[in-house]
This record gives structure tokens, sequence and C-alpha cells, in this order.
């Protein structure tokens, strides 16, 4: 592991130094010296906001036991019913519709 040796000093008013903690807490980093590299070197820091896919990850478990469930009733009984059917279609609609919402939304990050 290659050793930092070399400081880089920077001073800033105190109003520049706020502005730099709470960008730094908005971007959930915790270590000043961390983020001030990563800022220095890459110019950005990406926080994306995962709740979108948790919930198409919930969904798409929902759809899972609901499709087992209709395997296993169909294996014991020998049909199933056209009701099953079409609620699993539309459950997996939503779920597309999701998937769609969440692309559209990371395609547009800049």
């Amino acid at each position: 592991m290659e050793k930092h040796r070399n400081e880089i000093h920077v001073r800033v008013s105190e109003e520049e130094r706020t502005s730099i903690r709470d960008k730094m807490e908005l971007a959930g980093v915790k270590n000043l010296n961390a983020y001030m590299k990563k800022m220095a070197i890459d110019g950005y820091i990406i926080v994306l906001d995962l709740s979108d896919i948790k919930e198409v990850v919930r969904l798409l478990r929902i759809n899972s036991n609901n499709l087992n469930q209709y395997a296993k009733k169909a294996n014991e009984t020998g049909s199933i019913y056209l009701q099953d059917i079409k609620q699993l279609q539309n459950q997996q609609e939503e779920i597309w519709t999701a998937v769609k919402d969440v692309l559209a939304r990371l395609a547009a990050i800049k």
C-alpha cells in the first residue's frame, strides 16, 4: 500500500469550511480527508437514493412468492384459476413499470 507522504494545505474562510462540512454531510462522508481527496481528484461524489430499487426488490419478492404458491396449487390440484394468472400478470406489469422508472432516472443522472 502506498504511503501518503505529501501534504497539500488549503486555507478557507469559516463560511467555506462550513459549506464544505455541509456538503460532506449531504454526501454521507464522515472523514474530511477522504472527502477532500475524492473531490480534488474526481470533482464530484454521487449519492444514490436506492429506495426505488428496494421497492422493486420488494415487488419481485411478492410476485415470486405468489408464483410459488400458484405452482404448488397447480401441482397439488392439477389446475389453476385464470384469476390467479391475471393477478400475476398485473404484478409483473407493475414491476416492469417500476424498473423502467428507475432506469429512466438513472439514465438522467449527469
